[in-house]
């Protein structure tokens, strides 16, 4: 009996059996000279390796930085020219008045005077070393700011019964917050640098004993003892803090139905 499963005349089972392969092999240097021509088109004759990108991205979120600096103070000085045309044809008696002007020194966008403390942290030196026999040498982490560190001082501002804090140039408000992405502060929008000043207008006496409180500072000293981490408080008999000038609009985010 013939056997129907063999192979048809003049083609061999080694040939039919190795050209799944042979397309597999061509499927690959296909690919190859795709990724190729991909990473030739991305580069346009640059090294892709090199920092450039980067650079670029730096540049932008400075560029944005600015932009929305300018933003904010446009955006202040078209509060205070509604506000002097919304006193013109203002009806409200004196007592209303005043408490208008209170909630609005509470809120921070008023414009606030008095004596306080400013606080100063900074980065330790790159090629910091233990101070403190028996302390390990330090890591890249010990010898920089962290969100946690600023935050620190700004709640125990708060605690000590500030009537107003500014970080660095901008008056903070209920809803602001103090983050660091690596080594810099982003906050409202703008992008800071080390050294970060932060300055409260209070009781300068109670202002100290919140600082010399707080357990997370406490820790913070342990740093800058070992390490070198900058520290600096300065008693201010007088001082102003800006009004926020930003946006007050509160965005949220819900679920969809």
């Amino acid at each position: 009996m013939s056997n129907s499963a063999g192979p048809p005349a003049g083609q061999s089972t080694r040939s039919r059996r190795f050209r799944p392969v042979r397309l597999l092999t061509a499927g690959v240097f296909a690919l190859a000279g795709l990724i190729f021509w991909t990473s030739f088109n991305t580069a346009q004759g640059t090294d892709l390796r090199t920092d450039a990108s980067m650079l670029k991205l730096s540049d932008l979120i400075r560029e944005r930085s600015r932009k929305n600096a300018a933003l904010n103070d446009e955006a202040g000085a078209m509060r205070s020219q509604v506000e002097r045309l919304a006193e013109r044809d203002d009806d409200s008696t004196e007592a209303e008045k005043i408490k208008l002007n209170t909630l609005e020194r509470f809120a921070g966008t008023k414009k606030l005077s008095g004596p306080g403390l400013t606080v100063t942290l900074t980065d330790a030196p790159p090629n910091a070393t233990a101070r403190i026999p028996g302390i390990p040498e330090p890591q890249p982490n010990d010898l920089v700011i962290h969100q946690q560190d600023l935050q620190a001082v700004v709640n125990a501002l708060w605690q000590g019964g500030a009537h107003g804090i500014r970080v660095m140039d901008q008056r903070l408000i209920s809803t602001s917050a103090v983050r660091c992405v690596g080594n810099t502060l982003i906050l409202q929008g703008r992008v800071y640098s080390p050294p970060y000043k932060v300055t409260a207008v209070g009781d300068r006496a109670r202002l100290q004993k919140a600082l010399t409180d707080s357990p997370t500072i406490q820790n913070y000293m342990q740093y800058v003892n070992a390490y070198g981490l900058g520290w600096k408080v300065e008693q201010r008999p007088a001082v102003t803090l800006p009004g926020y000038s930003g946006t007050v609009d509160l965005h949220y985010a819900k679920p969809v139905r």
